[in-house]
C-alpha cells in the first residue's frame, strides 16, 4: 500500500510538473506566435485588433510593402554582408590572440592579457569613441566602421583562451618536430580540433552583429543602413510607415502590422541559425566549468 501510494504521489506529481511547464511554454511563445500571425493579417483589417490564434483576414501584404521598401533591401545586404564578413574576422582574430596568450612562453603575455581585461571595465566613452572612428580612423559612412572596431572582444578570448589551455601539448609538440611553424599549428591543426569554441563565438558574434543598430546610427548615415536601425526608425515612428504605404500604392494601413511584419524578417535568419550550430553550442558554452 505504502509503495502504491508513492507511485500515485510520483505520477501526481509528474503530471502537475507537465501542466506548469506547459503554461510557461505557451506564455513565453505565445507573445512571438501573435507577433507572427498578425505580420499575416489584413493590414487595415489588422487596426482592429482582437487577433488571438490566427489572422483574421491573411494577407501577405505587410510583407510585400517591406520587400518593395528600397532601403529595407539595401539595408538586408549591408547587414547579411556585416555578419558574415564581421563573424569570420572577429572569430579569426579574436582566436589567434587568444592561441597566443594560452602559450606560457610568450614574452609579456601577462601585460597583454591585463591590457584586454582592463577594457572590460573602464572606457572612455561615447564622445572619445566617435571621435576616434569618425575623425581619426575615417571610417564613417564606410563599410569598415562595422569590421574594425568589433574584431575584437575579451569576453570571447577569454572563453577561447580557456579552451586553448585544455588541448593536448602533444598535438603541437609533434608538429614542431615535423617542421611545423606556429602559424601552420594554429590553421591546420588547432583550428579543426575547436568547433565547438569556434561556434560559440562564432553565434555570439553574428547575433551582435545581425541585431547591431547603435553604430549604424552613429557611423553608417543613410549610406549604410542595417536592418534593425530601420526597425528602430519603424517603431518609433507611425507617420514614416504611413507614408512608406502610401508610397507603394497601399493607402491607408495599420503601423502596427508593418511594424510586426519587419520584427519577424528580421529576427527568422538569426533564428534558423541556431539549429546549425546548437550541438557545437552546448559544448563550448560548458568550457572552463568543470574542473578535473
Amino acid at each position: 500500500m505504502i509503495k502504491a501510494s508513492r507511485s500515485w504521489g510520483g505520477r501526481s506529481f509528474d503530471l502537475l510538473n507537465v501542466i506548469l511547464m506547459l503554461g510557461l511554454c505557451i506564455i513565453t511563445l505565445y507573445p512571438f506566435y501573435n507577433i507572427f500571425i498578425t505580420s499575416f493579417n489584413d493590414p487595415t483589417d489588422a487596426a482592429r485588433g482582437g487577433i488571438t490564434l490566427w489572422p483574421r483576414v491573411f494577407s501577405v501584404d505587410n510583407y510585400r510593402i517591406v520587400f518593395r521598401d528600397e532601403n529595407m533591401l539595401h539595408a538586408f545586404v549591408v547587414t547579411f554582408a556585416r555578419t558574415i564578413l564581421g563573424t569570420a574576422t572577429a572569430v579569426l582574430f579574436t582566436g589567434a590572440f587568444a592561441y597566443g596568450i594560452s602559450k606560457s612562453e610568450l614574452i609579456g603575455r601577462r601585460f597583454f592579457l591585463m591590457m584586454a581585461i582592463v577594457t572590460m571595465y573602464f572606457s572612455g566613452g561615447i564622445i572619445p569613441y566617435y571621435l576616434v572612428v569618425a575623425k581619426y580612423l575615417h571610417l564613417k559612412e564606410d563599410f569598415l566602421v562595422y569590421i574594425i572596431p568589433n574584431l575584437f572582444n575579451v569576453f570571447n578570448a577569454i572563453i577561447m583562451l580557456t579552451f586553448f589551455r585544455a588541448l593536448p601539448k602533444e598535438i603541437e609538440e609533434s608538429a614542431k618536430i615535423d617542421g611545423a611553424n606556429d602559424l601552420r599549428i594554429f590553421f591546420q591543426l588547432v583550428l579543426p580540433v575547436s568547433k565547438p569554441v569556434l561556434a560559440t563565438i562564432a553565434l555570439y558574434n553574428a547575433v551582435f552583429h545581425w541585431n547591431a543598430w547603435y553604430d549604424a546610427m552613429l557611423f553608417g548615415g543613410d549610406k549604410l543602413p542595417t536592418l534593425q536601425q530601420i526597425l528602430m526608425q519603424i517603431i518609433s515612428s507611425n507617420s514614416n510607415v504611413s507614408q512608406l504605404a502610401s508610397q507603394l500604392g497601399f493607402g491607408a494601413v495599420s503601423a502596427a502590422s508593418l511594424k510586426l511584419a519587419t520584427m519577424v524578417i528580421t529576427t527568422l535568419p538569426i533564428v534558423f541559425t541556431y539549429p546549425f550550430v546548437q550541438k557545437y553550442f552546448v559544448q563550448g558554452v560548458m568550457i572552463g566549468s568543470v574542473k578535473g
